[in-house]
């Protein structure tokens, strides 16, 4: 983690470079960036599960918004008590899924059995192929989660799974490392990537360096407010940022921040 205090399936082929960006207007930044709305998100309400897609995804297509970079896939999803995703098939795809409230019962065709918690994490790396299930573990409450898919840098992986459990700071402190290439922080990924979530209130501010040269930064406002690159963000707003060493976050109102690091090229 670098911080400092002063942020089934359509699979795209295109390049950070073809996204629909807007280039910041100041003359020595070459900083890029795109802004993705909550409300432009694709959405589908099955009764038992209340979705909405970032990116591509299912039925819902958006040829503007296939991926950034390697994160392919950010769903925001609520399923309804005893609801949930049967049994299906995965590879050469890093799966995390974060619960938000509630708690998701996870099976899979590696023997895994678990429940994951809202302060838990997941990582399901499918590799050379994976099946796996994931519902409601409550029969009558709902339980919302983010499910998201990165790119491995590698193809045909063993599959495997972990799952560690998480805790923000306290407002203003340093963002909480989830998902880590190493696995020293968080649960371990199969790409060049980071994970943080954190918490501002209003008025605090944060710049979230990136590791080197080619990284992109997603950042979704899950809370509150937030001028973001100098964009202005509400709940779950997001933006997309790229071609800086870092990247500004300051609280408009008090807010919590996910941020996912990814490589724009792979």
């Amino acid at each position: 983690m670098i911080l400092r205090f002063v942020l089934l399936t359509a699979i795209g082929t295109v390049l950070a470079g073809s996204l629909n960006t807007e280039p910041m207007e100041t003359p020595d930044s070459p900083m890029q960036f795109v802004v993705h709305r909550a409300d432009d998100r694709g959405h589908a309400n099955h009764g038992w599960l209340n979705t909405y897609h970032s990116f591509s995804f299912a039925g819902w297509h958006d040829p503007k918004k296939m991926h950034f970079g390697a994160l392919r896939v950010l769903n925001d999803d609520a399923v309804a008590g005893g609801g949930g995703f049967g049994t299906h098939p995965h590879d050469n795809m890093e799966i995390v899924s974060i619960p938000t409230s509630g708690a998701l019962e996870h099976k899979d065709s590696m023997g895994n059995a678990s429940v994951i918690k809202t302060g838990d994490v997941q990582i399901m790396s499918a590799g050379t192929g994976v099946r796996h299930s994931e519902f409601n573990h409550s029969p009558t409450e709902p339980v919302s989660f983010f499910q998201v898919w990165i790119y491995p840098d590698t193809q045909g992986l063993t599959p495997r799974y972990d799952q560690e459990p998480y805790e923000l700071a306290p407002p203003g402190e340093a963002m909480t490392c989830m998902v880590s290439p190493d696995g020293e922080a968080g649960v371990k990924i199969h790409q060049k990537a980071w994970f943080h979530m954190g918490q501002l209130e209003k008025g605090q501010a944060v710049a979230q360096d990136l590791h080197g040269a080619g990284q992109g930064l997603y950042v979704m406002v899950l809370e509150g407010s937030a001028k973001v690159a100098g964009q202005d963000l509400s709940r779950r707003d997001a933006i997309g940022v790229w071609e800086t060493q870092s990247v500004s976050i300051a609280a408009t109102s008090d807010c919590q921040v996910l941020l996912i690091e990814v490589p724009m090229r792979w």
